[in-house]
């Protein structure tokens, strides 16, 4: 009988066989016995013959259930998620489970029908006679009049007790609609005429065509607002002529409706939406579109890049530095890496976009390894905006804002235009304060101070979410006299209604857009001016385009100056332009004002006087000069129990099992130490820094010892795991 590995999701680096009543081709999903549990699993492999198999190997399983045909993914996908489980050093059960949507994961089968609407004879003759009274329920006939359409779709617009009353009615019935094998939208007309390319995009534009039928990579280094996204544009249109179809990312849920509406607004066709608030079936659909050839745009956040496309064109990765494109829990991918990755095994085009380039494809460019597109300057003619610097030393505060920016802000609001004021720091203040004795009310399992949030008169904990009531007196010397300390969102948006009671203003931060489509809806306003006064986070900061904002205004950046994380510089400056660029990117020049106890830093100096693109060569040499990444590369390995001891005797443990091979390879450590954030969720977290100049050697020893350090005494008593090309130290 036919033996099949198969592939479960397990925390366990290796396949496991079974039995099988024919061969079945790789990436063909079953359900497995595993224990005493049924498994879905994907076949990796499938012999008549299994090497190494003798009379004395134990009697292997049979298979329970066969639930796919045909294999569910090409050989691209099936060679991409074999070097994903060896690049990261993660188990292959885990991978594909990273990989399959969730409805795939759980063993939903996957048909050529979807459940649908359909009007009966009845529903027709009411489609022209029109004679209902309630409104959705004509709307609803109405929309079903030019053909069935997916039960999905037609829930999304109505509720079950309109398709329930039409249902009884005998107006509408369920039935099945039979997918299209493959879609041809390369007959489509452009709904806009694209706008005149500048010099610097039709170079671009220009270099990009020449060389679309097979794999480049390019930077497209453009500052804020240079026209980036029409690049995207231009680009497109031969490959979508050509049949060919398109995978963009982007790094934020908010992005995607702006970029999604631009495209659609100029090729007429659909496009595909993947992110993490669509329901699990909408997702699947998707999903399902793209690997029949349905779709020729398919626009997502990070794990879109494990999209199956038919006929794959071109693969484009918008804001590429930015740090949400790399996962940070269980299978720690970085979609713009794999991004690489699947290019070139497709043989396509892959653009990597932004304003503020990451080092490593920075580096990768002035080494030629890329394709360096530059966009100096912004579209339309638009004026860059000038970075300037408040000393707030001595200055009195008002809502943590500096009297010098109050009139600077006042003065812009009185023309007419918007102002954004930034805080990195959302609810009412990052502590609550004894005013007797100095005891901060700290959350007990992260050993970090509350964080008081007064529009739900409660204390949240941002690093493990626990919640509490604002207490009445202090915990240790009972004084009832509790102070808040700091400034947060919340207050900040509380001050400037104080500072400025006659202006609208609007706060963007991830507790003000809880909710479906709200930062949307509030992202529309602000463009139809129904605000002047925006406040808000790091959202903000997205790529987003505000034309009537013309003052950007940054609190408190002084904390990333002195980050015990290498990298903080590289953000901050990056933050910094990013914000920069939502100023005066229409007819109206923009100004951004940086307010900070520390004028003269070096880091803040340079990006005023020389821009980002200045900064970022001299901390390329910086790097270079300290062995750090790009010029060098690091995996991390994180422990965390409940007793600090435990999960640092096991890091030490680790060192040493590492320590001839970085020795010989003249690579080093950093650690065992604490992590950033030391304490999370009552588990103590410590970690190890492994660093080689060479990727290949790392890698060698890091599956050479792994083994080893699986077997090791306390590697079942802490959580571990192990992080390749991180971009995060807390």
């Amino acid at each position: 009988m036919p033996v099949i590995d198969v592939a479960v999701p397990v925390p366990l680096r290796q396949t496991f066989s079974y039995t099988c009543e024919s061969k079945l081709a790789a990436g063909v999903r079953v359900s497995v016995p595993f224990g005493r549990r049924q498994l879905i699993g994907v076949v990796t492999a499938s012999y008549d013959d299994p090497p190494g198999a003798d009379d004395s190997t134990p009697a292997l399983k049979p298979v329970s259930e066969v639930l796919d045909e045909q294999p569910l993914f090409d050989r691209t996908l099936l060679s991409l998620t074999d070097w994903l489980a060896s690049y990261y050093h993660h188990p292959v059960g885990e991978v594909w489970a990273t990989v399959m949507p969730s409805r795939l994961r759980k063993g939903s089968p996957l048909s050529d029908k979807s459940p649908a609407y359909t009007l009966t004879e009845a529903g027709e003759q009411e489609a022209l006679s029109k004679t209902l009274k309630g409104k959705k329920q004509l709307e609803c006939i109405a929309l079903l009049a030019s053909g069935p359409m997916a039960q999905e779709e037609v829930k999304s617009r109505f509720s079950s007790a309109v398709l329930k009353a039409l249902e009884e009615k005998a107006l509408i019935t369920a039935t099945t609609i039979a997918h299209k094998a493959s879609a041809d939208w390369s007959s489509f007309t452009l709904q806009q005429t694209p706008p005149t390319a500048s010099t610097e995009q039709g170079v671009a534009i220009a270099a990009i065509n020449q060389q679309a039928h097979h794999f480049v990579p390019y930077l497209l280094d453009g500052v804020t607002g240079s026209g980036k996204t029409e690049v995207y544009l231009q680009v497109i249109e031969p490959v979508l002529k050509q049949g060919k179809q398109v995978l963009i990312l982007v790094p934020e849920i908010g992005l995607t409706p702006q970029t999604v509406g631009r495209f659609e607004r100029r090729f007429g066709i659909t496009v595909g939406v993947l992110h993490s608030q669509m329901t699990d079936l909408a997702r699947l659909n998707v999903w399902q579109q793209a690997r029949r050839g349905e779709l020729g745009i398919i626009i997502g956040t990070r794990s879109a890049i494990f999209t199956p496309l038919k006929r794959p064109g071109m693969i484009i990765v918008d804001e590429e530095h930015d740090e949400s494109f790399k996962q940070q829990d269980g299978l720690r991918y970085h979609a713009r890496d794999l991004a690489v990755k699947r290019a070139h095994s497709e043989n396509v085009p892959l653009i990597l976009g932004s304003a503020t380039p990451s080092l490593e494809s920075l580096n990768n460019a002035l080494n030629k390894r890329y394709t360096h597109l530059t966009l100096s300057q912004r579209a339309g003619g638009a004026s860059h905006t000038q970075l300037k610097v408040l000393d707030s030393r001595d200055q009195p505060l008002h809502a943590g804002i500096a009297q010098g920016l109050v009139s600077i802000m006042r003065s812009h609001l009185q023309q007419g235009n918007q102002v954004l004021v930034f805080l990195n720091r959302r609810g009412f203040a990052p502590a609550v304060i004894c005013h007797h004795c100095g005891q901060t009310v700290d959350c007990k399992s992260c050993e970090r101070p509350f964080t008081y949030h007064k529009s739900q008169g409660r204390l949240q904990c941002h690093h493990c979410g626990a919640s509490r009531r604002l207490p009445e007196q202090c915990g240790e010397c009972h004084s009832h006299d509790l102070q808040t300390s700091g400034i947060g969102t919340e207050q900040l948006e509380h001050g400037l209604g104080t500072l400025f009671p006659d202006v609208k203003q609007v706060r963007i931060d991830s507790d003000a857009v809880k909710g479906k489509d709200k930062l949307i809806t509030r992202l529309d306003e602000i463009n139809a001016r129904k605000y002047q006064l925006l406040v808000g986070t790091q959202i903000l900061s997205k790529g987003h385009h505000f034309p009537h904002v013309t003052l950007v205004v940054v609190l408190d950046c002084d904390g990333a100056l002195f980050s015990a994380d290498f990298r903080a510089a590289e953000k901050l400056a990056q933050l910094i332009t990013q914000l920069a660029g939502r100023a005066g990117r229409a007819n109206k020049p923009g100004e951004m004002w940086l307010q900070t106890d520390n004028p003269g830093h070096p880091l803040l100096q340079d990006l005023i006087n020389n821009g980002f693109a200045h900064f970022a060569r001299q901390a390329l040499q910086e790097r270079k000069l300290a062995l750090l990444p790009p010029y060098s590369s690091q995996a991390i390995f994180r422990a965390e129990a409940n007793e600090a001891g435990l999960a640092l005797n096991f890091l030490q443990q680790v060192r040493d099992c590492y320590r001839p091979s970085v020795n010989a390879a003249k690579g080093g450590f950093i650690g065992p130490l604490p992590c950033l954030i030391e304490k999370r969720q009552g588990r103590f977290r410590f970690m190890l820094v492994l660093q080689c100049p060479q990727r290949g050697a790392l890698h060698s020893w890091l599956k050479h010892h792994l083994k080893e350090v699986e077997s090791l005494p306390l590697a079942n008593k802490v959580r571990w795991s192990l992080d390749i090309d991180p971009v995060d130290l807390s």
